[in-house]
């Protein structure tokens, strides 16, 4: 496992999290393992398309992945991209 995240990648995932709505959608990912999208849109206030687009984003970013399970994606934390980000934000 990489012990250091380079700069270009830990400035994506601070970019992703700028949104207080992906930044929701990320601490739900944390208190589960894998969840369906429909569920991220029972949490927020927002359009399924939106939170769709929000979730497009945090899964460029790195810090959540995406399976495709039949006929719904199933999205969670990518829990060593996330230890990556915190060790790096502690160092600052």
């Amino acid at each position: 496992m990489p012990k250091l995240m380079e700069a270009e990648k830990f400035s994506k995932i601070c970019k992703a999290l700028g949104h207080p709505a992906r930044f929701r959608i990320v601490e739900y990912l944390k208190k589960t393992d894998t969840c369906i999208c429909g569920e991220i849109v029972d949490i927020l206030p927002l359009a399924q398309s939106t939170v769709s687009q929000h979730l497009k984003i945090l899964k460029e970013s790195g810090l959540v992945k995406g399976e495709i399970e039949g006929p719904r994606t199933c999205y969670c934390l990518d829990r060593i991209v996330m230890d990556l980000f915190k060790r790096k934000a502690n160092d600052l």
